[in-house]
């Protein structure tokens, strides 16, 4: 296939992000997209494709939002930019408000950023600040998960608890005060053997780390409600309450990083939301804006805040140029206005058991294995062989995901597929992100000579 001069070009000077250039270039390796609208991308050859990621998880509100392109456009004509450092912009005002009514507990102060990594970077700062300016300087230390994924600057990346091999091989050390513990996923619980019976032994884990390290050494527990990068592991419903007593018991803030889980994907406005539990720290990006302008931001609990009151020694020494960008504000607040009158959370819970249900009658594929999911981030499984128990690799996860292009429907593809359209999407078309799924299924298993 020849590729249009605007593929060359992008081959040619745009570095894409984790991508391998060799597999790039092959034929029809990069698509270059011109517009969207709703759930469907249009590319440059005139192809349409749903889109069965929302982007990464971002685009909640779908493509083509004509309205919020144009708020941004009259902010821009009035004011763009004044300084975050000094200054604020009557619509981040706004836009904090409308947070602070939204967010659960009595998470109420705001510190905006530009994306998810600089909200986990300053999660972590305000950790660790807090605790200093509390008396309590040894308190150093972060619990995260095994399998998580929190960003891609250094903090954000040490914390993360994926393709740690991979990270350091080429970025180490990363940060030493990261502790790793294990993820909620009842399907595929490693737990079994050590914590015998028990429905939380992954919390049980956690309480042993703070056993054995001190709970006057740890500043904080950052975890993800449900943890996308992990293949969409569901905890038990003891989870998050118990985590969240762990916490207070121990004097160890909490922190919830619901970049990915906020603004409805899960079927409520906030992942915690299903468990009715309030963190100190809440970490937001994506699906705050869906992607119509970069901007993220790190909600803090007023208690946590009130320890930065005071003269200019207690001041939080952190801060971006962009943080709190008009444009980026306004594009939110319209966002955050089409959520609520679309009730497009609602549309997620309802369309979300819909795609989990279809997800799970495709059971009778051989490579199909473990279905699981919450709203619209839903998983399945991909396996080789499944009475092994063996899970498919890489390289054949690469071909699933090129009939499922050529089908026309972006998802991705590991040893597990992922699916999670923007909120937007219709029962027709999550029908038909299903029949395309299960043609596809059907090339790839003869594709491994799967029976």
């Amino acid at each position: 296939m020849n590729r249009t001069p605007e593929e060359q070009s992008a081959l040619d000077h745009v570095w894409v992000h984790s991508a391998q250039y060799d597999d790039l270039a092959q034929d029809d390796g990069l698509k270059v997209f011109t517009h969207g609208q709703g759930c469907t991308l249009y590319d440059v050859r005139g192809r349409s494709f749903l889109d069965g990621l929302a982007g990464l998880c971002i685009v909640n509100a779908g493509h083509g939002r004509a309205e919020i392109g144009e708020a941004m456009a009259a902010q821009a004509a009035r004011l763009a930019y004044v300084s975050s450092f000094n200054h604020v912009a009557l619509p981040t005002v706004q836009l904090a408000e409308k947070l602070a009514s939204l967010t659960p507990g009595h998470l109420d102060r705001v510190f905006f950023c530009s994306g998810g990594s600089e909200a986990i970077e300053t999660a972590l700062k305000i950790a660790r600040q807090y605790h200093v300016l509390r008396g309590q300087p040894q308190r150093t230390k972060f619990i995260a998960r095994i399998e998580s994924y929190h960003g891609a600057t250094y903090g954000a990346m040490s914390v993360s608890g994926r393709a740690r091999p991979f990270l350091n091989r080429f970025f180490g050390p990363l940060t030493p005060e990261t502790l790793h513990a294990p993820q909620p996923d009842c399907a595929h619980c490693p737990l079994k053997l050590t914590y015998p019976g028990c429905g939380v032994a992954c919390v049980e884990a956690i309480e042993d780390i703070i056993r054995f390290e001190g709970a006057e050494s740890i500043a904080a527990i950052l975890a993800e409600p449900i943890s996308f990068s992990a293949g969409i592991a569901v905890p038990p419903a003891e989870y998050w309450p118990r985590l969240r007593e762990i916490c207070d018991q121990h004097g160890i803030l909490l922190i919830a990083d619901e970049v990915i889980t906020g603004f409805g994907r899960t079927g409520r406005w906030f992942g915690l939301d299903h468990w009715g539990v309030a963190p100190d720290l809440l970490t937001i990006a994506k699906g705050f804006s869906s992607g119509y302008a970069p901007i993220g931001a790190c909600v803090v609990r007023r208690a946590v805040a009130e320890a930065f009151a005071g003269d200019g020694s207690r001041t939080i020494r952190h801060g971006y140029s962009y943080g709190g960008h008009a444009v980026s504000a306004a594009a939110a607040l319209k966002n955050l206005e089409i959520l609520e009158r679309e009730d497009l959370p609602g549309n997620s819970a309802r369309l979300g058991q819909r795609l989990l249900a279809g997800l799970q009658a495709l059971a009778h594929h051989p490579s199909v294995g473990h279905v699981r999911g919450l709203g619209l981030m839903c998983a399945v499984d991909l396996m080789a062989d499944k009475t092994q128990g063996q899970r498919v690799t890489m390289a054949q996860a690469h071909i699933l995901d090129g009939h499922l292009m050529r089908l026309g429907l972006i998802t991705r593809c590991w040893d597990t597929l992922f699916f999670a359209p923007p909120l937007c999407v219709t029962a027709d078309e999550i029908d038909h992100m299903l029949e395309i799924t299960d043609q596809a299924l059907y090339r790839f298993e003869d594709d491994l000579g799967l029976g």
